[in-house]
């Protein structure tokens, strides 16, 4: 649909496989799916979960939060349930929140989800983004433990002094060079 090839995607973005869903399917159809799976593989039962975060900036609606269709849609009626947007970085400021939530002592059990659903606000003819955004969700569950495993440091942040910098240009894979706007 634009004027690029596989290679040029991968050597600038290390991307070799993107998913698109289909038409009818809204982020939270892909983020309940996610959650059941790592609802199953942590042997735990959803009215367990005390927390939803979803992080997503392609949401269902703005209010309620997508994660409140989560919520509904796996049964887990004891949590709270909110959405964060931090863009590609969001399930990682997820983590960092439940990790802090439950460090506080007031949650034990934290559903923390990433999911999106680009297909339908994407421009196909802008090789710049369409080369880079799938559909997708992924899950964890993050619990209170006494063992010495876990979260250990987190540091996030965020410098908007490059939002206008065409990234695509540098190349992916460390490169040892650092980001500036006339980077090739």
């Amino acid at each position: 649909m634009v004027d690029t090839s596989d290679e040029w995607i991968r050597q600038r973005t290390g991307i070799t496989e993107r998913r698109i869903a289909e038409d009818d399917v809204a982020t939270s159809d892909l983020c309940i799916h996610a959650a059941r799976w790592a609802i199953k593989n942590a042997n735990i039962d959803p009215l367990d979960i005390e927390m939803i975060l979803v992080a997503t900036v392609t949401p269902d609606t703005f209010f309620p939060s997508t994660a409140c269709y989560v919520q509904k849609g796996i049964g887990a009626k004891n949590a709270a349930a909110m959405d964060l947007s931090a863009a590609c970085a969001g399930f990682l400021y997820g983590l960092d929140l439940a990790d802090g939530m439950i460090k506080s002592g007031r949650y034990n059990t934290i559903l923390v989800i990433g999911g999106e659903v680009f297909n339908n606000i994407i421009d196909w003819n802008d090789r710049n983004t369409c080369v880079l955004f799938g559909d997708g969700a992924g899950a964890a569950i993050v619990q209170a433990t006494d063992e010495p495993k876990g979260i250990l440091a987190s540091y996030i942040g965020s410098d908007g002094d490059y939002a206008d910098i065409d990234l695509l240009g540098i190349p992916a894979g460390g490169s040892r060079m650092p980001i500036t706007p006339g980077s090739d």
